[in-house]
């Protein structure tokens, strides 16, 4: 069996979880809902490693896991926070803010797509943006509703700001054993 079979599995899942935050988040299950973002975060960080350690990566793995984390962690935290929040409090702006949310995630992972690998994100990763706006939504009793709004558009606009995010899920070993190869 192909060794980039493994990883797949693991970026469907993460796609399937998304999926079915979507799902709980209209059958008006908060906490099941975030729990399936969740689960999201996990398969996600385990797809790369997996990937890394079997020593397959592919473009096709690369762009599998842009679909899925679009699902996950742009559609379905903005489904979730427009749900159990904007439509009780901003319903018009509330489907803007999170179309923004939407919109600045899906230009976030196409802009990863073509930059080349390096030692840091540019702009906040969709994965720590969605989680933490499903993550958020655990407090939601007790946080202002404004909240929400104001910090659904600040990670909007940080993840398609030229900031520079470190990555740690790999080793500055890793990193520089990569660099080497790469210059080989």
């Amino acid at each position: 069996m192909d060794n980039r079979v493994f990883p797949a599995i693991f970026t469907l899942a993460n796609l399937l979880f998304g999926f079915l935050a979507i799902i709980f988040a209209l059958d008006n299950a908060l906490q099941i809902a975030t729990a399936m973002v969740m689960l999201s975060v996990l398969m996600d960080s385990l797809d790369g490693r997996v990937a890394r350690r079997l020593k397959a990566d592919s473009n096709f793995g690369k762009e599998l896991d842009s679909l899925s984390d679009i699902i996950s962690f742009g559609l379905a935290p903005a489904v979730l926070v427009y749900i159990f929040v904007f439509q009780f409090y901003l319903s018009f702006w509330g489907i803007w803010i999170s179309a923004f949310f939407v919109l600045c995630g899906a230009l976030r992972l196409a802009r990863f797509n073509i930059l080349p690998s390096s030692d840091h994100f540019v702009g906040v990763p969709i994965t720590f943006a969605g989680g933490f706006m499903a993550l958020l939504l655990l407090f939601s009793d007790n946080l202002p509703a404004l909240i929400y709004p104001i910090v659904m558009v600040v990670l909007g606009i940080l993840m398609v700001s030229s900031v520079r995010v470190p990555k740690w899920g790999r080793s500055s070993m890793e990193t520089t054993s990569m660099e080497t190869i790469n210059k080989c």
